[in-house]
């Protein structure tokens, strides 16, 4: 069973990897454009969704090179048809054996926040670098979504909502502020060069982007009605969501990127 709020098999997870490829594949490209991903390298992509970067990976890393892309339900992958080096696994990053090691790169979106596990999770990717690869984790800051245009009310019951979900969230064992501590964790593990890019937009009611906190309450409905949001207030928060009147920041995406030391390499820092 997955340990995920969002579990992968409900039928708004669709909707949730259009928002994320939508809004965010450009820029997560961007980052590990900026690792040096390029041609013949080997590459791990941990939890990776519908596997949309797995493929834009596959194309950069061409046929001399290799991408592993795991997934704990790799069911919305697995109608797609991909060359040989592209590879799809079910695969646990918690529990079971990496499925491989000394890759040129290892990338996880929006995976860690939601694991318990995170920092042994974080050892575990290190470990399964080549020396001198490059590690790129890209995870929100869920604590700072400020609305950017609404009434009064409308702000006060974004935010009542919203607070309920991430309340849920931590409770299913999540870190909802984990983004913000990434480049803190990645030089707790002696990688170096580290260094961290955000990115954020506005998104406005009836946008693509905003339709991710639709997607999230729906799934989760009975446990924020549980949780002391009535069902008047969830059918408001709907509403709220397809007025254009009505702007949030989106959920800030930080991208960290480290490397792992070489043998000749002198000490570990921060650029």
């Amino acid at each position: 069973m997955s340990r995920y709020l969002f579990d992968n098999s409900a039928v708004q997870t669709i909707d949730r990897f259009t928002v994320l490829e939508s809004c965010y594949d450009q820029f997560s490209r961007q980052q590990l454009a900026r690792a040096g991903l390029t041609a013949e390298w080997r590459c791990l992509e941990v939890g990776g969704g519908n596997a949309s970067l797995a493929d834009q990976m596959g194309e950069r890393v061409g046929p001399g090179g290799q991408v592993t892309v795991t997934d704990l339900d790799p069911r919305w992958a697995s109608s797609t048809r991909r060359p040989p080096h592209v590879r799809l696994l079910r695969h646990d990053i918690v529990h079971d054996p990496m499925p491989g090691q000394d890759y040129d790169l290892v990338h996880a979106r929006l995976v860690l926040l939601h694991l318990p596990e995170r920092l042994q999770v974080l050892q575990r990717l290190v470990g399964a670098l080549r020396p001198g690869g490059w590690l790129v984790l890209e995870e929100f800051d869920c604590g700072w979504t400020p609305v950017l245009a609404a009434s009064a009310e409308a702000e006060v019951l974004f935010h009542r909502v919203h607070t309920a979900l991430m309340g849920l969230l931590a409770e299913a064992g999540a870190d909802p502020l984990w983004g913000r501590r990434v480049l803190a964790a990645m030089m707790s593990v002696r990688l170096s060069d580290v260094t961290a890019t955000t990115y954020a937009e506005a998104w406005r009611g009836g946008s693509t982007g905003i339709s991710l906190h639709r997607s999230n309450t729906d799934q989760v409905a009975d446990r924020l009605t549980q949780a002391g949001i009535t069902d008047e207030e969830l059918s408001a928060f709907r509403h709220l969501l397809t007025d254009p009147a009505f702007v949030v920041n989106s959920y800030p995406l930080i991208s960290v990127r480290g490397r792992r030391p070489s043998e000749n390499d002198g000490q570990e820092g921060i650029r």
